[in-house]
Formats: C-alpha cells, structure tokens, sequence
C-alpha cells in the first residue's frame, strides 16, 4: 500500500486493532485502527486520537510543572533572605579590595531570582487560567509587547506593521500580550545569540473578514534542527531555558480559536505566523472590556446603578 506502508504491515498481520502514525513532519496523525475481516475482504475503521493524546500529554507535562514548582518556591525566600542578611551584616567588615564575599553573595541572590522566574513559567503552565473574552485592541497589546524589549534593547530595531489602526480581537488581553511578549522575547534573544551588531524585529498585523493574522519576523539565529517539538513542554535550545514559553503560548493561542506556525525568514532568521478564527471568537464575546467602558463613559453609570 503505497499511501500509507503502516496500515498495508497491519493488513498483512493478524492484529484486529492497533495504534499507527500516518503522514510526515507536522502533519503526522495519530489513529487508533481496528479491522474486521469478513469473508469479502478486510474492513479498516479509523478513528483519529491525534487531540486526545496532545490532551493527555499536556495534563502529564502540568502535573509535572505543577509538582516542580512546589518543590522549588518553598527554599527560595529563606536562601535569599539569608544571603541579604549576610550583606548587610558582613558586608561593611570585609576588606573593600577583597571582592570574594561580595561576589559570592550577589551570586546567589542573582541565581534565587532566575529560579523565581523559572519557576512563575511552570506555575503559568500549570495553572493556565480560563480565558475572558472581550473585545480588545489587538494594535494596543502588540505595541505594548514590542515597547517592552524596545525599551530593554535599544540596539535592535522594532517595527509595528498594520493597515487598521482600529483592529480589534475578541481575546483575553492578558494572555494574548504575554503570548506576544514571549515570542518578541524569543526574537531577541535569538538575534543576541546571533551576535552581530543591529537587528530588527517586525510585527505585522492582517486581517479580512473571518480571520486575523499576526505574524512575527526576526533577523536572528533562525529555527533549530528539531523545529517539530519547539512547542512541546520542556524541549529547549538555551542552555538556562526552562522549554515552556513556548509551550504556552500555543496553549494560548489554541485556547483562542487559533494556529501557530514556524518557518524561516527569507534572508535569516524566523518567521511566526498566528492566524485567528476572528468569527468563532466573536461568538465567546463575554462583554466590553473595562477600558471600553471607561472610554464610552458607561462605566461609572454601571457601578452607581449597582450601588
């Protein structure tokens, strides 16, 4: 069977049901296959268990973060406290040109803090809260999420490209800028890592009338070999990275009706592409945002009329 040689080895066999992989790259599907085998020929059914055993997968890897996290918080605040005490104690009897305790100190309260931010990204991957719809300004958030690293690396370049000015998305704001923080962050360390002088990150924003685009260009190192499994929890190219960030945000961006795609930048680097079911999300519409509220000056008329 030319179309697919994993289910021509299971013909051959005496299995009446089994689990194959069919396809290639990103576009392998998981089936759960049973056969009957009446005396006309054989009878395949399929049922494709691709989503559920992502779902299964996902549960494990939270589970995972979740019993992580708690076992690292709980040491953190004492070690920090007792090496800011040991500053401020000993710091005024050590010799000034004797940097050693100094050094060794600020050490740990430096390495505490990376743990503190490693472990806030397996508490968000664990603990990933519901979504709240509303409609939102989607130019707002991706500026806000480009001035963030602008303000942090004025050496790179940052460009917002967009023809509506007034473009909206029914999303969760919160989640949607974290999600386009985290990938503007991955932009620049991956033009850092490059280590050439400049560079430049573009956000450009599409949309038509059922769908929204977000697309995220860089100059840096490009995509890894093992481009497939950059979404999975805690696969991981950086040497101090945790493999989550992106791991939520497609958690995110599947939770708003939407896809995630990788691919190479032509000239260097990577291109990340968002598309959005703009139609679908209007339907988990749950009501203006506070700040369009404020803007429209009903807010204040809502909390006296519950008062």
């Amino acid at each position: 069977m030319d179309v697919a040689p994993e289910l021509d080895a299971m013909l051959d066999g005496g299995d009446r049901e089994a689990i194959v992989e069919v396809g290639q790259g990103s576009e392998v599907r998981t089936l759960a296959v049973r056969i009957a085998r009446p005396a006309t020929g054989p009878i395949l059914t399929f049922d494709d268990i691709t989503q559920q055993l992502l779902d299964q997968r996902r549960a494990a890897w939270s589970d995972v973060a979740r019993r992580i996290a708690h076992e690292i918080k709980n040491p953190l605040t004492p070690i920090q406290l007792a090496a800011e005490r040991l500053q401020r104690r000993y710091g005024g009897k050590i010799e000034a040109q004797d940097g050693t305790f100094s050094r060794l100190t600020d050490t740990i309260i430096r390495q505490v803090g990376d743990l503190r931010r490693m472990v806030d990204e397996f508490s968000s991957f664990a603990r990933m809260p519901k979504p709240v719809f509303r409609e939102e300004s989607l130019v707002d958030a991706a500026r806000q999420a480009l001035f963030l690293h602008e303000v942090a690396h004025p050496a790179i370049s940052f460009q917002l490209v967009q023809d509506d000015p007034g473009l909206t998305l029914v999303c969760d704001r919160r989640q949607i800028g974290q999600a386009l923080t985290n990938i503007v962050k991955n932009a620049v360390e991956a033009i850092e890592t490059r280590g050439e002088p400049g560079g430049s990150v573009t956000m450009t924003l599409t949309n038509d009338a059922n769908t929204v685009g977000i697309a995220v260009a860089d100059t840096g190192i490009g995509l890894p070999a093992e481009r497939d499994r950059i979404v999975e929890p805690y696969v991981t190219t950086r040497a101090r990275g945790t493999g989550l960030g992106l791991a939520i945000v497609k958690k995110i961006i599947e939770e708003h009706c939407g896809t995630i795609g990788f691919s190479d930048r032509p000239g260097g680097g990577t291109l990340v592409t968002m598309t959005f079911d703009a139609k679908a999300l209007a339907a988990l519409d749950q009501g203006a945002s506070a700040s369009e509220l404020a803007g429209e000056g009903r807010l204040d008329t809502m909390t006296r009329n519950r008062t």
